[in-house]
């Protein structure tokens, strides 16, 4: 029987021509050795299976040949290229790194290059997988690889550049391997098909070459298993089936389902998928893939990006002008926060599930967001249209703030709740909206926010739904960012200790305990200045002045107020000495001692 040999080795490239997918590599080496400006170090460095140690062996061959070509490829007949090609050559040597990489390798190395080539012009010295080689290694090799005899040229090669030394890359001449393109690793196969007599289809050897993910190597492992697989007959069928691949099929039937809202025969495909052995992470993960495919088939600029065969993309095509590109950004965010949710869920089926859910709900949701809703409640008495166009009138959006909303809106992140009907007429109202920098988002709704009053006039979600709705606001009324009410030191007072016992019957009593140790002093007629202690008890202030801003001035009725702070020293005047004035000062402090006390049944010593 005679013996196989496997594809990789077979069908190895001799020559620069035959190398795939490298000719930026390739060119650059002929020209080198055709204009006799050979470096003394090369560094050949990528990911694996793309060519380099095949490139280094064609360059060893090349420049020691004494007939080459016009093209400045080896011969291949005469002695040096015959030595070579039978593994007899000495002026080529070989050493694997990951497996010699001590010092005493290295010497023996240093010690080899002393010798001259005793046939051809160069001796060349090859170390594969160099990023393995010792810290002292790489310091014994670095003076012979700065100045080494002329006809010493070292080729080195590895996947991992960032492991090399500095100091060796710098002597170096550093050629980047590229991951070879799906076309023309898939082109490669089928030639290789040709030769071996093996039947195929081009949609099959399109899925090995997208699964081997640049590496030709890799590539022509899995051809040579699905050949064997499929008594020489590659199918695509039997491609999906050998390498436990998602067929496209699924993702364009689930995308129809999607978009048609199909709830349950969207989960009853992903049941189907689950059972046939799939992973729900690769599944979703395949899904986001195809909706890349299916936006980048939107434009005829980005077709190119299609890497899948020409079957495969007329399939896209199709299916992305049946899509609407607000669906497919949407789903896309979707399907990407699925996958970076997944592992960390403790139920990963539902994960998706729910995933799939919402991507069903997309038109939907951008068809309500499009849609100006009608008033709930229409008034039929003059002055009420009237306050309520008011209301309306003083959260509304600037025009220009409006259309970014609207635009926004036509690709929402998640389900969110629709903006503020448009219907009301508000012409004159606009005109006295102060103009503001607009801010949108796809999962908000955009307000202006005037800097001053960052904080107090933020409408919850509930009080937009009211307004949108034309219902009129529910409990005492707020003043508007308008208001400038002069007020007395008496009235602030009154208002402080009123919101310092709110903070104690809402257990926030650190807040309580800071604001109570001193009253607040008027220092013109809008600043108001709070007493601290340190400053962590004015950071803590500072953290929490949101409610106390908003309190002071809807209370106060007027926007204008501010606050500041003074660092000052406690002072006790009566010096404590009893255990009960003690207990008496710290409970004063904090009340919830007291509480602390009673519940354990402490009692206090005089």
């Amino acid at each position: 029987m005679e013996n196989f040999i496997v594809s990789a080795r077979k069908y190895r490239p001799a020559t620069f021509e035959t190398v795939v997918g490298q000719h930026h590599i390739t060119g650059t080496l002929k020209n080198a050795i055709k204009n006799n400006q050979l470096a003394q170090a090369f560094l050949f460095c990528g990911p694996r299976g793309v060519g380099k140690t095949t490139c280094a062996r064609i360059l060893a061959k090349t420049i020691n040949c004494t007939n080459p070509t016009a093209e400045m490829e080896a011969c291949g007949t005469c002695d040096n290229c015959l030595s070579f090609q039978n593994g007899h050559s000495f002026n080529v040597h070989e050493l694997d790194a990951a497996s010699n990489n001590s010092v005493d390798d290295i010497r023996s190395l240093i010690e080899q290059v002393r010798i001259p080539p005793q046939a051809g012009r160069y001796k060349i010295y090859i170390i594969d997988e160099v990023h393995m080689l010792s810290q002292s290694a790489f310091n014994a090799f670095l003076k012979t690889l700065e100045e080494p005899p002329s006809y010493a040229i070292f080729i080195l090669a590895t996947t991992e550049k960032h492991k090399i030394l500095p100091t060796i890359l710098s002597r170096c001449q550093i050629f980047d391997f590229n991951r070879i393109q799906v076309e023309d690793i898939s082109n490669h196969l089928a030639t290789i098909a040709q030769r071996e007599n093996i039947a195929f289809e081009s949609d099959g050897l399109h899925i090995i070459a997208q699964k081997a993910d640049g590496g030709l190597r890799d590539a022509l492992s899995m051809f040579d298993q699905i050949a064997s697989y499929a008594n020489k007959n590659i199918t695509y069928k039997a491609v999906i089936d050998n390498l436990n691949i998602l067929d496209y099929d699924y993702f364009f039937k689930l995308t129809s389902h999607l978009t048609a809202a199909e709830v349950s025969q969207t989960l009853l495909l992903f049941d189907e998928i689950l059972n046939n052995g799939f992973d729900g992470n690769n599944f979703i993960n395949g899904l986001a893939t195809h909706f890349r495919n299916l936006l980048v088939g939107k434009d005829a600029a980005t077709i190119k990006l299609l890497e899948v065969s020409e079957n495969i993309k007329q399939k896209y095509l199709d299916q992305c002008r049946q899509t609407e590109l607000s669906f497919l950004l949407t789903a896309l965010n979707l399907a990407n926060n699925c996958d970076l949710n997944y592992k960390n869920s403790k139920n990963q089926r539902l994960q998706v599930e729910l995933a799939l859910i919402k991507m069903c709900h997309i038109r939907s949701v951008v068809q309500l967001a499009q849609q100006p809703l009608s008033p709930s409640n229409t008034a039929t008495d003059q002055d009420q249209d009237k306050k309520k166009t008011n209301v309306v009138a003083e959260q509304a959006e600037s025009p220009k703030q409006k259309a970014e909303s609207d635009q926004a809106a036509q690709t929402p992140e998640s389900l969110s709740v629709p903006k503020a009907p448009a219907s009301i007429p508000l012409e004159n109202k606009l005109k006295e909206v102060p103009k503001t920098n607009p801010v949108s988002s796809a999962n908000s709704i955009s307000i202006n926010i005037p800097k001053k009053n960052v904080g107090t006039l933020i409408p919850s979600l509930n009080d937009l739904e009211r307004l949108a709705n034309g219902e009129e606001e529910s409990g005492p009324k707020k003043a508007t960012g308008e208001a400038r009410e002069p007020f007395t030191y008496d009235q602030l007072l009154e208002i402080w200790n009123k919101y310092i016992q709110i903070l104690k019957s809402t257990d926030k009593i650190n807040l309580f305990t800071i604001l109570n140790n001193f009253a607040p002093k008027l220092i013109s007629p809008v600043l108001i200045e709070i007493s601290v202690e340190s400053k962590t008890q004015e950071q803590f202030v500072v953290q929490e002045s949101v409610e106390l801003m908003n309190y002071l001035r809807n209370q106060l009725n007027n926007f204008a107020v501010d606050i500041t702070f003074k660092l000052v020293e406690r002072k006790i005047e009566n010096r404590l000495y009893g255990n009960r004035e003690k207990y008496d000062y710290l409970v004063n402090k904090n009340p919830k001692l007291d509480d602390l006390r009673k519940r354990f049944n402490l009692d206090i010593n005089p």
